[in-house]
């Protein structure tokens, strides 16, 4: 009976999907152009008030390029999304963008609500 169970338990770690976070809830705008992207392994969020926060801690914006090319070595066929409040400043998503870009992703999306 105790085997049954281990091998349930098993199962179940190995088929649940893991929901990845970025560790903070932003206000995200609505697009109607939006579409679902399927899988992300790196999550950035940009708060309204300039923070930037990447795997559940708040990162200076300096080192988003070496947050990224660490998750990137564990991952190399990560994307990223970045995850911007409606209200934040444009010059700090360019520069997270550009971060992203200068640590050898090419596929960086915006994430927005569906309209």
């Amino acid at each position: 009976m105790l085997d049954v169970v281990f091998i349930m338990l098993i199962f179940f770690i190995v088929t649940a999907s893991f929901v990845m976070e970025a560790g903070v809830q932003v206000n995200r705008p609505s697009a109607i152009s939006a579409e679902k992207k399927e899988s992300a392994s790196i999550l950035i969020a940009s708060t309204e008030n300039d923070e930037i926060w990447i795997d559940k801690r708040s990162v200076d914006v300096r080192t988003v390029r070496a947050n990224i090319e660490r998750m990137r070595s564990e991952n190399p066929k990560g994307t990223v999304v970045v995850q911007a409040d409606k209200n934040s400043r444009n010059g700090l998503l360019v520069k997270v963008i550009d971060a992203a870009k200068q640590a050898g992703v090419a596929d960086v999306a915006i994430s927005a609500l569906k309209e």
